[in-house]
């Protein structure tokens, strides 16, 4: 039976997890784009969809890690096509989507992944940067639906959220601002499209073992305890694929939050 295999890190270790052509390729020739699809989270979301069958667009501004995965990918039997974006610049996004529909002709998964974060006090904040935060967290949002939609006859789109919009840390409110807008643009645009023609859904992720955790000061200063269960980047990626694939065809509008129980301790 054919197969094709991925390599994904779990607990340090190499895990190679097989999916069948013929029993488990949910996305299979589906034509997926994500947003800081070269690390963290988003690496481990493009290789998962790749895994399943998809074309995978990874989508980031670091030439060198998006390559990586899309040799990684290459090398594994799938898919992929890396193009540098800065989701904060609106040209970059609709040019990135201009070359998808170039290359593919059509887009059936949405994954709005890539994030920015600031740590200052609100009154230390000038303008460009909670400008900048909410151009990459909020406003990638709505012009990648908006410029995909378009080419999306039947699909997902699935934005990734986080615990702070629902209970947050100090010297961050730019970011939980922005995620709990996100939520908000969901629970919109869920009443705009019909679940039968393109749903979308938030995944909330708590504490995930990724450079962004581990480089936030507030984690290491010690303002933000990281106690309890930390995910991995495999974790919220199998979240996404769930919420992006047809098992969740009755699911619209709604937020999945995947933390580990993080919340009931906040």
């Amino acid at each position: 039976m054919a197969a094709n295999s991925f390599g994904l890190q779990r607990n340090g270790l190499a895990a190679y997890v097989l999916f069948s052509t013929s029993r488990w390729m949910r996305f299979k020739d589906k034509v997926c784009l994500i947003t800081g699809g070269s690390s963290g989270i988003g690496r481990a979301t493009s290789l998962q969809l790749a895994a399943e069958g998809g074309k995978v667009a990874i989508l980031s501004r670091t030439a060198q890690e998006g390559n990586a995965v899309v040799d990684e990918i290459s090398k594994a039997g799938g898919e992929a096509v890396f193009i540098k974006t800065d989701v904060g610049i609106p040209s970059d996004i609709q040019a990135a989507v201009n070359t998808i529909m170039g290359k593919w002709q059509r887009i059936d998964i949405l994954v709005n992944n890539a994030a920015i974060m600031t740590f200052k006090p609100l009154v230390e904040l000038s303008v460009e940067e909670w400008d900048m935060v909410m151009a990459v967290n909020l406003r990638s949002v709505f012009l990648f639906s908006k410029y995909c939609l378009p080419h999306m006859k039947q699909g997902a789109i699935v934005n990734v959220s986080s615990v702070h919009a629902h209970d947050t840390t100090a010297n961050v409110i730019p970011y939980a601002a922005s995620k709990g807008a996100m939520e908000a643009f969901t629970r919109g645009m869920s009443r705009e499209y019909d679940s039968d023609q393109v749903r979308i859904n938030n995944v909330a992720p708590g504490a995930v073992d990724t450079p962004m955790l581990w480089s936030n000061p507030n984690v290491i200063n010690g303002t933000e305890k990281v106690t309890g269960t930390i995910g991995k980047p495999e974790d919220i990626a199998a979240a996404i694929c769930f919420l992006a694939s047809e098992e969740a065809r009755y699911i619209n509008g709604t937020t999945l939050v995947a933390d580990g129980g993080r919340l009931n301790t906040l």
